[in-house]
């Protein structure tokens, strides 16, 4: 069974900056990582690997500096990695980033039939959700999204546990599908000495623009309908109203509800104070 994995490199979240002049982040000096979502469901395809046997390809797009994020992958147990990368892709947005995907999906797909396509839920420095479902709808794959467990999987049908807001959901699918999972699904390995001594000197594969046919209308700026036009840090929270309770209780209970009902967050049965 072949497993792909759409993996992306972000920067760490904890370590962000923005220049306060050009309102863009400061790359400069911030450590990558593996977005988290993509890590979950990269162990999960090496897991879905070792249970039913196959091979975990990882696909993502981004500079040349990517290729570390993908050795990181390899030492995970992945068995391919392919590097998506060229000025010509450069501004796609999570339509056009769907696209490309997808391109390189089905390329692989010609020698390589795929079965399963995993994704993470979002990508912490764009929280859009939107490149696992675009690509599943461009690929015509039946897409679960928000799994956090996978109950069965054979030759022809995978079934999921999906997290809702109300509870959790049973869903079955015909292969091939694709899904996007979160952090839940399972408990990340370390990756063993040998594989990291193999994924160390592992050189990915490198696609562009005259690798794979892509329509330039459909990435970079041209094939992006959406833009940021502008980032920024939310402004640093003051601390809210303070009632101090220890020398009159009571007053200062009636001073709180005296200001609920003025911030209208409470009211009287009826609708009046």
């Amino acid at each position: 069974m072949h497993f792909v994995v759409c993996l992306k490199q972000v920067p760490d979240s904890s370590e962000v900056r923005i220049d306060p002049v050009t309102n863009t982040l400061m790359r400069e000096g911030v450590p990558s990582i593996i977005n988290p979502y993509d890590a979950h469901a990269l162990e999960e395809a090496i897991r879905l690997k070792e249970k039913v046997g196959g091979k975990v390809t990882i696909v993502t797009m981004g500079p040349p500096q990517a290729k570390e994020a993908l050795r990181k992958a390899m030492s995970f147990g992945a068995d391919r990695a392919v590097l998506i990368s060229g000025r010509e892709f450069a501004g796609s947005d999570s339509l056009a980033t769907a696209y490309i995907l997808t391109q390189a999906i089905l390329k692989i797909n010609e020698t390589e039939p795929v079965d399963l396509v995993l994704c993470g839920k979002e990508a912490i420095d764009g929280d859009t959700a939107q490149t696992g479902p675009g690509i599943a709808t461009r690929l015509g794959f039946p897409q679960l999204t928000y799994v956090i467990k996978v109950v069965e999987l054979n030759e022809d049908s995978i079934t999921v546990h999906r997290k809702l807001e109300t509870g959790r959901e049973v869903v079955q699918a015909k292969l091939p599908a694709l899904l996007t999972v979160e952090k839940e699904l399972n408990e990340i390995r370390y990756a063993s000495l040998p594989n990291v001594m193999k994924a160390a000197s592992y050189e990915p594969e490198i696609v562009d623009a005259k690798t794979i046919e892509f329509d330039p209308s459909q990435m970079g700026l041209k094939g992006s309908p959406t833009s940021v036009s502008k980032i920024f840090a939310p402004p640093v929270r003051s601390g809210g109203e303070k009632v101090d309770g220890t020398k009159d209780p009571s007053g200062a209970a009636a001073q709180v509800v005296e200001k609920l009902f003025q911030e209208n967050i409470i009211m009287q049965k009826g609708g009046s104070r």
